[in-house]
């Protein structure tokens, strides 16, 4: 149960009601009434400004018009009071019996609690890491890569039809550069002295495996071959070397990708002539030249005709060119014909999850992909800012230059999956994020995901202790649902059945917004409640969880424990995070 839900939907029938009595108007819109958390917890546990919104079209004072609606909700056995704010705001405070339904609800749905089915099954396609397949991911692929993730099941979880994507870039003049690395290192396995790693290729010590492989497979027969006779060979070998890289990287990750598409498949199969002539056709092409970026005009830069697309025609800045000076296709070019590729696969809500320096990138895709779909296509791309790695506040230099820098699989082998997918939820995706390794290890309550982790070990722990106290005492959800709940009546106690109860409508704003962080935010505040109320217990022994001599008082606070144990769990299950029962 989704108790902002439930009252949004009573608030509704009410409005209903005063239609039918033809006090407010039947063509009334309702889609911007809205039931939230007011911003300070005095005013009551949930504001609605459906007065505000209905009260010109009803030809009423908001004030006015909030009494008539307070007088209905106050009403209502959920509803303890109702009363007006300011022009005309209504806060609602629920019933304590509201709350116990609630803990009743969770017990009883489990896992399924917070779950919802507002995506009717809606296609979404979540496109995030495609790196270039030129090396292992580093550490700034790995923000991109739960944040895609991690949004991809939040999606799911509240009923869309998911498809996680990964976008190979294969073909273009990087992957001719991997080539000729790995034949570099292959004639090194072959015993040649190769001395310094020129200048422009690929210098990381993982191409030296790859050179090996080709040598294994090849024995000689390219040492002194052209390049024409050896270059699409090799570049097909090293791709799928590197690429198996990356998936090993994914999966020391917990990301499981259901498609992998290759750009070099796209091209070759003519998709990117089908977007030129879609768009050629609708007079959205021509021959231009462009002003010099930025209005200034570099030493190499020469006014030449270009093949332009009408970009400002559909949001963007300038119009873009489709092809390179040598007639090639641009990568733009590729990268429309492959978000026009997804449209045609039955995907209408496209997500792109990009690096920090992709940000220039975004305009003339969200205007491509509206163009060549006829605006049939929403796209939305999600920009993770640069990720700073620490050790205890002192910065770690990499160069992805020199091949010295941080791998993906490195930082997991060297603090968890678990702990890395949690700290890149820390932050909102749009604000830079330290990574200190030091501080991401320390079992303190400045460590989210030792905080948080604590706060399902210690659940355990209390039932463990509860069943020790009262072996009959059953810790099954189910049973734990019929406990006689009303003895929870302290303010404290209520106040963590309030921050569950918010559980599913954080799930669906984090679905809804694209902002799987707010799961690691919430989970930070249950967990904080719970530390909290443990703490009072100290404090209070009427508040502790096992009550000596008294069975049902300490099977309703195990019902709670147990209830937090629960959507703790599901909120690590979202983040790919194990929920542990015990610290170490």
């Amino acid at each position: 149960m989704n108790i902002f839900a439930r009252l949004h939907s009573d608030l509704l029938s009410i409005l209903n009601e005063l239609s039918a009595a033809k006090i407010l108007p039947p063509d009334m819109r309702t889609d911007r009434i809205s039931v939230e958390s007011p911003r300070d917890a005095t005013f009551g546990d949930m504001s609605s400004n459906a007065a505000m919104v209905l009260a010109k079209n009803a030809g009423m004072k908001p004030r006015a018009l909030a009494g008539l609606i307070v007088e209905k909700l106050e009403a209502l056995p959920v509803v303890a009071t109702a009363g007006i704010a300011g022009p005309g705001f209504i806060n609602i405070t629920l019933a304590t019996s509201a709350w116990h339904d609630v803990l009743q609800t969770v017990l009883a749905e489990g896992p399924k609690f917070g779950a919802s089915t507002i995506g009717a099954g809606e296609k979404v396609n979540v496109e995030y890491v495609s790196a270039n397949p030129t090396g292992p991911l580093h550490i700034g692929h790995a923000r991109g890569t739960v944040f895609g993730d991690v949004l991809a099941s939040l999606l799911e979880n509240v009923g869309y039809d998911v498809a996680r994507e990964y976008y190979m870039n294969d073909a273009g003049t990087q992957v001719d550069v991997l080539a000729r690395s790995a034949h570099l290192r292959y004639r090194e396995a072959l015993g040649e002295d190769i001395g310094e790693i020129p200048s422009g290729f690929y210098p990381g010590d993982y191409m030296i495996p790859v050179g090996r492989a080709l040598a294994e497979k090849f024995g000689d027969k390219w040492v002194n071959a052209p390049e024409s006779e050896w270059l699409a060979e090799i570049q097909g070998f090293t791709v799928d070397a590197m690429m198996a890289l990356v998936r090993d990287d994914l999966t020391a990750l917990g990301v499981n990708q259901d498609n992998f598409v290759s750009e070099k498949t796209l091209v070759a199969a003519g998709k990117v002539e089908s977007v030129h002539a879609a768009l050629t056709a609708r007079d959205l092409i021509y021959t231009g030249v462009l002003e010099p970026p930025k209005g200034k005009k570099p030493d190499n830069w020469e006014p030449r005709p270009q093949e332009l697309f009408r970009a400002t025609a559909f949001g963007d800045d300038v119009d873009r060119p489709l092809r390179k000076s040598d007639g090639s296709w641009t990568y733009f070019a590729s990268d429309i014909a492959y978000h026009l590729d997804k449209f045609e696969r039955g995907y209408g809500k496209l997500i792109d999850v990009w690096g920090a320096d992709h940000g220039g990138y975004v305009k003339r895709m969200e205007a491509a992909t509206k163009a060549i779909t006829e605006g049939g296509a929403a796209l939305d791309v999600k920009i993770c800012q640069i990720v700073k790695l620490m050790d205890d506040g002192e910065p770690i230099k990499m160069s992805k230059r020199t091949g010295t820098f941080v791998t993906l699989r490195e930082l997991v082998d060297e603090v968890g999956k678990d702990v890395v997918r949690f700290i890149m939820l820390t932050r909102s995706n749009e604000a830079p994020l330290d990574f200190d390794l030091k501080k991401v290890t320390e079992q303190s309550r400045e460590n989210p995901v030792f905080y948080v982790q604590y706060a399902h070990a210690r659940c355990h722990s209390a039932m463990r202790l509860a069943t020790d106290a009262f072996p009959e005492l059953s810790t099954e959800r189910k049973s734990l649902a019929t406990s006689e709940l009303t003895v929870l009546d302290d303010s404290a106690e209520l106040a963590l059945i309030k921050v569950l109860g918010a559980w599913p409508r954080a799930v669906e704003g984090a679905a809804l917004a694209h902002e799987p962080h707010r799961i690691a935010y919430y989970l930070q505040e249950l967990s904080a409640g719970f530390h909290g109320l443990w703490s009072k217990g100290r404090e209070r022994p009427e508040l502790r969880f096992i009550v000596e001599n008294n069975a049902g008082k300490t099977q309703a606070r195990v019902a709670l424990v147990r209830a937090v144990q629960i959507v703790i769990e599901s909120g690590l299950n979202l983040l790919g995070v194990e929920p542990v029962k015990e610290l170490r």
